[in-house]
């Protein structure tokens, strides 16, 4: 696949920012470490061979009595002493490397409860004696998916409305800002409270409700390209061929406008991430129990006396939201048509 000359430039602009580029593989290698959480951080093994048999926890459930004969038939606790005494005695077991999952109590003795960081628990155990670093992993991954999927929707809804008011603008245009500038002054957090008091919020319930505010980002960058753009001379000339709006919106339009539209995207993702972190913050978020980057500053908060749990919120918070706007940054120079190839102007 041979690239085009103004590609191999952006991408090369790109590399140039070193701190950007740098910053992406960080982000990039810990997400995908988060997308297998299960098999980095769980309380079963990986996989397990006991008297000749196979078994893959992380991926089956399976009843004790299927795994040794001292088992019950529910589901086999891999940490009951007695099964790992029988892995050990007829066969052998691979563990993650952290053998705890988001929602596993980490009972012993001395009590584990607000523990701090050890050998045993790298980050400590928060106040339900909760593993911090594996509530972090997991934590992480429904951050990065949410900002993702929040990004990602609310992009291609703002970006169609931007492109509708700019293209066809007048009473169109004149219209749309109305709506907008009224529906933007809605009192989004009260109107969440509302929506917490009628039902549990969710993953879905919480990106829906943020979706009908936060489409509105891009509006306003995609509508002023079409307003200039609507009048260019090939943008005219099309249409004077007979080629439909949808077309000449899509095809002519449009790849321009992407280039002001692609270096806002980093920065609101690092937004989305934020957004969600806040509301689990407030108790607005997902359920009692999710791995919640909010969550856990909220333990940070309650919690002064371990302050482990306050530590670890702001450096993985901090981290996450500085390589995105680094990646932001470097996204911009890529797309600034003043750059040179290598950093100059």
């Amino acid at each position: 696949m041979t690239l085009s000359p103004i590609t191999r430039r952006r991408l090369a602009n790109f590399r140039a920012n070193r701190r950007g580029w740098i910053s992406l593989w960080i982000f990039g290698a810990l997400f995908v470490l988060s997308l297998f959480a299960e098999l980095v951080a769980n309380d079963r093994p990986i996989v397990a061979q006991v008297d000749g048999r196979w078994f893959f926890p992380v991926f089956v459930e399976y009843a004790g009595d299927e795994v040794w004969e001292g088992g019950l038939p529910t589901a086999a606790d891999w940490h009951d002493p007695e099964l790992r005494q029988a892995i050990a005695a007829r066969g052998w077991a691979i563990w993650p490397p952290i053998p705890y999952r988001h929602d596993t109590l980490v009972i012993g003795d001395p009590p584990t409860v607000l523990s701090p960081p050890s050998a045993r628990n790298w980050l400590g155990t928060d106040d339900q004696a909760r593993d911090v670093l594996a509530r972090v992993i997991y934590g992480f991954r429904i951050s990065v998916l949410f900002g993702f999927t929040l990004t990602l929707i609310s992009s291609v809804i703002g970006i169609a409305a931007g492109a509708v008011q700019g293209y066809y603008g007048g009473l169109t245009d004149l219209l749309f800002q109305r709506f907008i500038e009224i529906w933007s002054g809605m009192p989004q957090l009260y109107l969440l409270i509302i929506l917490a008091a009628v039902i549990e919020p969710s993953f879905v319930t919480l990106l829906l409700f943020l979706l009908l505010f936060s489409w509105m980002g891009l509006t306003g960058v995609v509508r002023a390209e079409f307003l200039r753009g609507r009048n260019l001379d090939y943008v005219r000339a099309a249409k004077a061929l007979g080629v439909s709006d949808v077309r000449v919106m899509a095809r002519h339009i449009l790849p321009n406008a992407m280039v002001a539209t692609l270096t806002f995207l980093p920065f609101i993702l690092s937004g989305s991430v934020t957004v969600l972190a806040s509301l689990d913050f407030l108790g607005f978020g997902l359920p009692p129990g999710s791995p919640s980057l909010g969550e856990l500053v909220a333990q940070g908060r309650n919690n002064l006396q371990a302050p482990w749990l306050g530590i670890t919120a702001f450096v993985v918070l901090g981290g996450t939201l500085t390589l995105l706007i680094f990646i932001g940054e470097a996204v911009r120079d890529a797309f600034d048509p003043r750059k040179l190839p290598g950093g100059g102007r």
